[in-house]
Formats: C-alpha cells, structure tokens, sequence
C-alpha cells in the first residue's frame, strides 16, 4: 500500500484548523521535516516539543491532550512513513474491517479515510498507555460488602497522591484550574478535566 505522504496529510488537517492551528501545524511539519532530512526516525511528542521549543510547537502535554488530534495526526504520518516493515503486508494488516478504504475510487476520499484510520490507531495507542490491557477496574454497587477490594493499595494511594501533588504539577508544566480542573501552565488548556481534583480527592478520602 502506497504511504500517505505528511505533506498531503497537512493540506488535509489545514481545511479544517482554525487560523492558530494552521500556524502550528506548519510549525511541527517544519521541525519533523528538519529531523527526517537528519536521517532520524524518532517523532515522539517530546522530542518534537524540545525541538520546536520557541518555533511554535506547543508543549508535548498540549499534543497529547484533545485539542492536539491535529498535532498527533501529522506526526504520525512522519513516524509511519519512516516505518520499516518486518514482512510484505497486504491490505489484512488493517483488519477485514477497514480494506474497503484500499477500493476507494476517488482520492480526496481515500486521502481522509486513511487520516481517519490513523487518528482511530493514535487514539487505541493512547487508551492503551494510559489504562494498560491487564489493568482490572472493578466497580461496587454501595452495597454493605466490607471486601478489602474496595479499598485503594498503599501503591494505589501514592500514585493518586502523585497526581495532585505540586511536583508532579512543576514537572509536567501543569496547573491548578477553575472548578477541579487541571491545565498546561503554557496554553491554558485543560490536562485533566472539570471535578478530577476533587474526584481524586474523595477517592483517598473514603477508599
């Protein structure tokens, strides 16, 4: 299958960003453009931030929260198009689901299906980084069960009391916001939504 080439994925993501997106997108194609003419083939978010410290490129927390789908999209085209594959693969490497894309006849078309079956890979990468597939989430009813599972593991506790401490705050560049929120000390935009804070506290309060 023919790669998608970042160029075509930016005048894609440009139809649609507002007038600061669209700097910002040509910003991080500019600095991903630069580490690929280097001959390097790492595009992690923080790498890509560092680089474009001061050129325009917003933090690695604003890439990886919801308004950086943009951002991610166009990264990644530069990831995968510098991507080795280990075998010949066949349109079934997108599942049976998705190779309907590969018999789109027109390529405007075809050119926003592929950026939409990106986004959907980028979006299950993140869900996994941050829920792990052997991560076990059990709910109760309220009910009169005294089971020590209800209870938070003394590692559990810490890592909830590390959320909302003032170091975790410095090192991530975040911020305390409006009603339980918490920001990106740079942009202002929302890293954890509305009630986390307090959230997280009930849950060490009463668990």
């Amino acid at each position: 299958m023919a790669k998608i080439m970042p160029k075509e994925v930016l005048e894609e993501l440009m139809t649609t960003a507002t007038s600061r997106t669209r700097r910002t997108l040509e910003n991080i194609y500019q600095i991903c453009t630069e580490q690929q003419e280097r001959g390097l083939n790492e595009f992690s978010y923080a790498t890509i931030a560092r680089l474009g410290k001061g050129r325009g490129v917003p933090a690695a927390t604003s890439i990886r929260n919801n308004t950086g789908e943009h951002y991610r999209t166009l990264i990644k085209s530069f990831a995968d198009l510098n991507l080795k594959p280990d075998k010949p693969t066949s349109n079934t490497s997108r599942g049976k689901s998705f190779t309907w894309i590969e018999e789109l006849k027109d390529p405007v078309v075809k050119l926003q299906a592929n950026i939409l079956y990106s986004q959907k890979l980028a979006a299950e990468k993140l869900v996994k980084e941050i829920a792990p597939i052997d991560q076990v989430i059990e709910i109760f009813d309220g009910g009169s069960s005294k089971s020590t599972q209800q209870k938070l593991t003394d590692l559990e506790r810490e890592a909830l009391e590390h959320l909302i401490s003032s170091e975790f705050m410095r090192i991530q560049g975040l911020e305390l916001g409006p009603n339980g929120s918490i920001l990106t000390t740079n942009e202002k935009e929302k890293f954890f939504p509305v009630a986390t804070l307090d959230a997280i506290k009930k849950a060490l309060q009463h668990l």
